[in-house]
């Protein structure tokens, strides 16, 4: 009897079932060819009678004043540069500006001049991806977020090549799948990593872990079941990639684990405008009432600013005596919503706690011509953010001569804070009191020790020179064109 019940439950269900997935995967061949009829129709042949070749990148935040930024107008020009018969396309969120404004701030904020005009879809639906939507569960909303947002994206262009240049990797099967799209993607930082499963495991305290979880087991747990999880989506959705660059050797060891598809990934350092600052003359330093420290980031919780004002509030308690020059501590950096300009306001605070306030400086979104003046006349570059992917402004601060002090994880110690034909290029720090020692060392070296460290670091950077990333990047993306 129990049997027969079970039968008569179960042959239903699973016919149910049948015809439901019978149903989606019609409903998807529909919504595909529906798609691809959008595309035949959208534009008209160019001079030459062919249609000219769509390829669009997904970068939601493109007026930004970042390195993501910075990768993808490079990425265009040089497409630009290559292909005749290309138009490129960015999918943007930056409804406060107009196309030619997001162009003259590329050329301000980056020296980037694009070769032929680019065309914006502007998307009305960016909040989606906001952090501050989905205080739990924040990378699962985020992404999902991305899916609806990669739709409306889909529903307004339909490009021939998708290029994802700023990390959401869900987007990627829905233009594959029923864009019709082939897809490449320029990972600057895995959503989620193996450091991150590591983080929650240990239960330690970290800007992306609150306290709260730490203290308790079973949140712990529960977080860990939900990390796990996540990574295996974003595995899935990641290896339908036809082509993938990633921006580190950290960033590529984690991508590799993660999605599993190394016959298509490669590493793609990010382009640095080195020459530019390679231009700055580079001599002994003359005696001089002030020495400056400058860190080059994005006002975001990860690049951790406030471990950079402690260690430098340290300092100065410690290096405070006699007719010592004195320092100024230079914070630039991007805003890009209110939730920065809060967060630069907080470290405002924070400085006043500690009693150096008049000895911070905050430059927020300045000009390029700035920021080259800020480092020529700096002594220390500045940065701390734990695992950074690449570390850009690592780069810019060693090519314009500063003396960089990373810190000791990622991007910097792996790629870039390396040693030179054996020679020190730079230093790396991990926390507040190493970070305070070893700005304290930098400047009890005399100018000629500086200077010879200066020179090592600036022979070494022409490994992240923008003709470089313009040669890997064609190699990398040459099977998308073909």
């Amino acid at each position: 009897a129990c049997f027969r019940l079970l039968c008569s439950l179960l042959i239903p269900a699973l016919f149910l079932s049948g015809i439901l997935c019978v149903c989606l995967v019609v409903l998807l061949c529909g919504i595909r060819l529906w798609i691809q009829q959008r595309r035949k129709q959208r534009s008209s042949a160019g001079r030459d009678g062919k249609q000219p070749l769509l390829v669009a990148f997904f970068h939601p935040y493109c007026n930004a004043g970042g390195g993501g930024e910075r990768v993808l107008w490079c990425a265009i020009r040089t497409l630009q540069k290559k292909y005749r018969n290309v138009t490129c396309v960015v999918y943007t969120g930056d409804r406060d500006a107009t196309g030619e404004e997001i162009v003259e701030g590329a050329f301000r904020r980056f020296n980037i001049k694009l070769i032929h005009p680019v065309k914006f879809v502007f998307l009305e639906k960016r909040y989606l991806v906001e952090a501050s939507l989905y205080p739990h569960f924040t990378l699962l909303g985020q992404s999902l977020g991305s899916v609806f947002l990669g739709w409306e994206a889909l529903l307004k262009c339909v490009p021939d090549i998708y290029i994802d240049s700023m990390g959401y990797a869900f987007t990627l099967p829905l233009f594959k799948y029923l864009g019709g799209c082939r897809v490449g993607c320029y990972v600057h930082y895995p959503t989620i990593s193996t450091d991150m499963l590591s983080v929650v495991r240990n239960q330690d305290t970290r800007f992306n872990n609150a306290a709260f979880i730490t203290n308790s087991p079973f949140f712990s747990k529960f977080k860990l079941v939900y990390y796990y999880f996540f990574a295996f989506m974003y595995g899935l959705v990641g290896s339908c990639s036809d082509v993938i660059m990633v921006n580190s050797s950290w960033t590529l060891n984690h991508i590799l684990s993660l999605w599993k598809a190394g016959a298509c990934t490669s590493v793609v350092y990010p382009p640095c405008d080195v020459q530019t600052f390679l231009d700055i003359p580079l001599e002994v330093e003359k005696s001089t009432s002030e020495y400056s420290i400058v860190s080059i980031g994005q006002f975001r919780p990860e690049k951790d600013h406030p471990l950079q004002i402690r260690a430098f509030a340290k300092l100065l308690k410690e290096k405070r005596v006699g007719q010592e020059p004195t320092l100024k501590l230079i914070l630039i950096g991007g805003c890009r919503n209110q939730q920065d300009e809060e967060r630069v306001n907080n470290l405002k605070r924070l400085c006043e706690e500690l009693g150096v306030g008049n000895d911070v400086e905050f430059r927020i979104n300045i000009p390029f011509e700035e920021l080259k003046r800020h480092l020529a006349e700096a002594t220390i570059g500045l940065h701390t953010m734990w695992n950074e992917h690449f570390g850009i402004g690592v780069v810019e601060c060693m090519a314009a001569g500063t003396i960089i002090l990373a810190h000791n994880s990622g991007g910097p110690k792996l790629d870039i804070v390396v040693p030179y034909e054996g020679r020190v290029t730079g230093f790396l720090a991990e926390n507040e009191d190493s970070y305070a020692e070893m700005m304290a060392c930098i400047f009890s070296l005399s100018p000629e020790k500086r200077l010879e460290i200066r020179e090592n670091a600036r022979r070494s950077v022409h490994r992240f020179s923008d003709q470089h990333f313009e040669d890997t990047f064609l190699l990398s993306v040459e099977p998308l064109f073909k």
